[in-house]
């Protein structure tokens, strides 16, 4: 029996028989080309032959798992056809490069420039950027890639890269588990297995070799962890364990369509995390009430310049529309000098998180932002559209803010088109500096709503993706309940709405200390809602006021965390 860590990307338990995907053999011989003409023709084959197919694998995801993830895959597509790509190809087959060569330099450059990225949207991209490249490479060699659409029942993949591609051709009633060598919770491949809802355990090492073709694996997504041939002791308690799991998962489905409201009668707004208008299909499939946080940025990185005011109205308002009346919080531009998005002149920065970013960036490129505020507030005549502003650390921005909208809706009124005169205009509280003067934010906000994401990397100084000080990066720490705390309980004392859409809103562990604090909406992913719901329902704030002292007591983040296990229910 052998057991291995890895990153709990999707949960559930699995149990099944391995089957090891290899990865095609895409390695080829580099040579000069004569006839440039001819070379670019043949890249240009190869490229329409993977558009048609991952056209094929979108359309089928659209049916089988959802809009959102079928997403992905279109967007394979246009990052394919991608003008800067396609130029530099062109340009090095015209230099006398042979296609592979050009595709896998170009596809290089542009993987490096996404991986150089701290926004994890970004980062996305290098993987789609990998899967691109390798689906053009095996046209171009007449190679096969990985098809998972034919597998035997209870089959617990085991692949080196799950990539989207991959995932877009599973055949979900007959794979038990997934298990790769690479890859975290935020990657592509993590989302659409918990769209397919099945166990996934990413960054195993060496699972591809550690585990065979044949035997019995266990996928713990939920723990992160893969057992291999399991003794009957544990084969069985594992069993009962999935047994559990499907039993709890149907018992979350009494909870559809319901009120979010504590055990003692207290209202609260269970709300939905989404990057494109496409993602709001699956928000209402898994009962959001709203939209949290609506991220803008997808819209100004898959464009080759700055998208249009008409190009941006008409995303919100899909969004807007679609809520039919619930409330959209839409977060204004968060990019920064980390970013090389071209059409955006931003130089490189030495630290980009703490550099020229966010709303900085938009107020110093004023006329570029007012496009932005301009399709926001018409998008509101549709709908209970909220404006906020990222990154906030003095009361001076949100003023400036304030004062563009209000030039945008008087340049709006002169042209005749409709807006909600009363659009909110909020605060994303990420930074340590927002949280320390919470109170006189909350006087200029309409709205605050918690970035955990950020706020507890600036409060603890802990890059989340630094592996070796992953123990600072937590919600449990003393310096970030505190924080939390404080903004809530300003926001609530100003009579203003506070709501968190980091991913500490889905912890259970967490939710009764902030029902405790006064927290009015919960912004989450898609699947976590109905959990969200279940565990807000089973808790009266009295019970989270009593908690929430203990919790505030204790010196350390291991001893909260242990009190709060203690009292989950």
């Amino acid at each position: 029996m052998g057991m291995y860590q890895g990153v709990n990307a999707s949960e559930g338990i699995g149990i099944g028989t391995v089957m090891i995907a290899v990865d095609p053999d895409l390695t080829f011989e580099p040579h000069e080309v004569a006839d440039a003409a001819a070379e670019k023709e043949r890249y240009q084959s190869a490229l329409a032959v993977f558009c048609e197919k991952t056209q094929a694998q979108a359309d089928h995801m659209k049916t089988a798992v959802g809009e959102a993830e079928a997403e992905i895959m279109l967007g394979h597509i246009v990052l394919a056809q991608d003008p800067g790509m396609t130029d530099a190809i062109n340009g090095a087959i015209d230099g006398g490069t042979c296609a592979e060569q050009a595709l896998v330099d170009a596809s290089t450059m542009f993987e490096n420039m996404f991986l150089s990225m701290d926004d994890e949207m970004f980062r996305l991209r290098a993987a789609d950027i990998a899967d691109i490249r390798t689906g053009i490479l095996a046209e171009l060699l007449g190679v096969e890639v990985v098809d998972l659409s034919v597998l035997p029942e209870n089959t617990v993949v085991v692949v080196h890269d799950l990539t989207p591609s991959m995932t877009a051709t599973i055949d979900k009633k007959n794979v038990a588990g997934i298990v790769t060598e690479t890859g975290g919770r935020t990657s592509h491949s993590a989302i659409i297995a918990r769209a397919l809802e099945i166990p996934a355990v990413l960054s195993v090492a060496n699972s591809c070799s550690a585990l065979r073709n044949g035997m019995t694996a266990i996928v713990d997504g939920s723990d992160g962890v893969v057992i291999s041939e399991p003794d009957a002791d544990v084969l069985a308690k594992y069993t009962a364990m999935a047994e559990e799991f499907a039993a709890e998962k149907a018992a979350l489905e009494a909870f559809r369509g319901k009120e979010t409201v504590t055990a003692d009668g207290i209202k609260k707004i269970l709300a939905c995390n989404i990057g494109s208008p496409d993602d709001v299909a699956n928000a209402l499939d898994h009962d959001a009430e709203a939209i949290g946080l609506f991220r803008s940025e997808f819209l100004f990185m898959d464009a080759t310049e700055l998208p249009s005011e008409e190009e941006q109205f008409q995303a919100y308002r899909k969004v807007a529309t679609a809520l039919k009346g619930a409330p959209v919080i839409i977060r204004t531009l968060d990019v920064g000098g980390d970013k090389e998005i071209p059409y955006l002149h931003m130089e490189k920065e030495e630290n980009p998180f703490m550099g020229y970013r966010a709303v900085r960036y938009c107020l110093d490129n004023a006329d570029q932002y007012k496009v932005q505020l301009r399709a926001l507030l018409r998008a509101s005549a549709f709908g209970d559209i909220k404006i906020m502003i990222p990154l906030v650390t003095c009361v001076e921005e949100v003023r400036a803010v304030k004062e563009l909208v209000e030039v945008c809706k008087a340049e709006l009124d002169q042209e005749g088109f409709k807006f909600n005169p009363d659009t909110e205009v909020g605060v994303m509280m990420e930074t340590p500096a927002a949280s320390l003067i919470a109170d006189k934010l909350a006087e200029e906000a309409d709205f605050f709503s918690i970035g955990t994401n950020d706020l507890i990397g600036y409060t603890m100084c802990a890059d989340r993706g630094n592996d070796r000080i992953s123990n600072l990066y937590n919600v449990y720490y003393p310096a970030v309940l505190r924080s939390i705390k404080n903004i809530i309980e300003c926001g609530v004392k100003a009579g203003i709405m506070v709501g968190m859409c980091g991913e500490a809103a889905a912890d259970p562990l967490l939710e009764p200390l902030l029902i405790s604090f006064g927290l009015e909406e919960f912004s989450m992913s898609a699947p976590s809602i109905l959990r969200a719901r279940k565990t807000i329902s089973q808790w009266s704030k009295q019970e989270c006021d009593e908690l929430a002292e203990r919790a505030l007591s204790l010196s350390t983040s291991a001893e909260v965390k242990a009190l709060l296990e203690e009292a989950a229910r």
